[in-house]
């Protein structure tokens, strides 16, 4: 793999750019693998990436029944934040977020990780009592955060209006490490790397049948032929019911769509993440100008990746209030991912009912900012059967009643 500098660009650019190499191999499945993982998106890649670089098990396939990165991966508003409440939680998000800060030079592509602070908007009492508490217990698990007065909010977004008749701003929760990446290139720089281990990353490679001998599993039937393998990891968001079904059971998880869209570009306004949870909007400006908002998630389950206007409606009339400046800016684009969600809203990453099959599902709409620990878990899972981060979030705690609660405990479903 050739690698990426700023003398490799100069070089190029003298002899117009005729000289750059494909960033990932256009691959054609084996017969046998040692590890088969579904699904191409950030944190199928990320799996396969650390399994290479800290197990050292290199022929892996990652199928993608699409194009690479085109589900959630691409679908997302790029947030990346570690203040969760629940100790299993912060770990995990924590050890992604710190994954994201080296994640450019690790992979010698740039990811435009962003840290530019995240701020969650306290705009009931109810709301501040939650945010106060979760700052103490960041402060026990090591994860920076602080509470922050309503007056340092508008020191920090001059374009907010903090006395909203109906949502005042009472504060908010202040993460000055939190942020936001590239999605694409997320999932192209590690497909790059993976490609560079000699992994083979398969596009338009639909799995239909997931073949077992007895309760183990030996192999997958894909639209590309059958393939062999002795391990299988199952990365597939909002479509995991679908391929455990086809593995031979079943999860504790609904798939419903979330919802997104962005202005037109404006001049730099805003240069921090707002979360406001009480009206479920969220709001940063892209490097283009872009305003990117995002909303809560459909009110009933469907696969659709379209987004509806009537969700739209209700976010942005709820943001106007907090942003007057939004009224003016036109919708540039919309857009709907397909998300899976669990009872007690964190994610699953389980050995299953068939031997040597592993699923990482139930991120919910917060999938994106954990992609990089995910991946690191995940692969650990797989490569030693446990590991420090993916034990809380085994499938058993739902039989066992074992929650980890962060639908309450973050102020957000995510």
């Amino acid at each position: 793999m050739k690698r990426y500098s700023v003398f490799a660009v100069a070089r190029e650019a003298a002899r117009y750019h005729a000289g750059w190499e494909r960033a990932w191999r256009k691959a054609e499945p084996k017969k046998k693998y040692d590890v088969v993982i579904i699904g191409g998106g950030g944190h199928g890649l990320a799996t396969a990436y650390h399994l290479g670089k800290r197990f050292g098990i290199k022929n892996v396939a990652i199928l993608e029944k699409g194009w690479l990165g085109g589900g959630n991966t691409g679908r997302n508003t790029t947030i990346i934040r570690s203040n969760y409440l629940q100790d299993p939680s912060a770990a995990l998000y924590e050890k992604s977020r710190s994954l994201y800060e080296t994640m450019s030079q690790d992979l010698n592509y740039n990811v435009m990780f962003s840290p530019r602070g995240v701020i969650m908007l306290a705009q009931t009492h109810h709301e501040v009592r939650g945010y106060q508490r979760t700052a103490h217990a960041n402060a026990l698990q090591g994860v920076k955060t602080e509470w922050i007065s309503p007056t340092r909010v508008k020191e920090l977004v001059p374009i907010m209006n903090i006395a909203g008749p109906r949502y005042p701003v009472l504060g908010g929760l202040w993460q000055a490490r939190g942020g936001t990446a590239r999605h694409d290139a997320v999932a192209w720089g590690y497909a790059r790397a993976c490609s560079d281990m000699g992994m083979d990353v398969i596009q338009q490679c639909e799995v239909t049948a997931v073949r077992r001998d007895g309760g183990k599993v030996v192999g997958v039937d894909t639209t590309k032929g059958a393939i062999d393998c002795d391990k299988l990891g199952i990365v597939v968001a909002g479509n995991s019911g679908h391929v455990a079904g086809l593995a031979g059971f079943r999860l504790p998880i609904e798939s419903v769509a979330l919802q997104a869209l962005v202005s037109e570009p404006i001049k730099p306004c805003m240069d921090v993440v707002v979360m406001a949870n009480t009206v479920h909007g969220y709001l940063s400006q892209s490097d283009k100008g872009e305003m990117v908002i995002g909303g809560g998630t459909d009110g009933y389950n469907n696969y659709t990746q379209r987004g509806s206007f009537h969700h739209i409606e209700e976010t942005v009339r709820a943001l106007i209030e907090t942003f007057p400046m939004l009224s003016r800016l036109k919708m540039l684009r919309q857009w709907g991912g397909i998300v899976d969600v669990t009872g007690d809203r964190s994610p699953i990453l389980s050995k299953t009912p068939v031997e040597n099959v592993f699923i990482n599902c139930g991120w919910g709409t917060g999938g994106f900012k954990a992609t990089p620990g995910s991946g690191w878990a995940m692969a650990e899972l797989i490569a030693k059967g446990h590991g420090p981060l993916s034990d809380a979030f085994g499938l058993e705690r739902f039989r066992e009643g074992r929650f980890i609660d962060e639908s309450v405990a973050a102020g957000v479903a995510h």
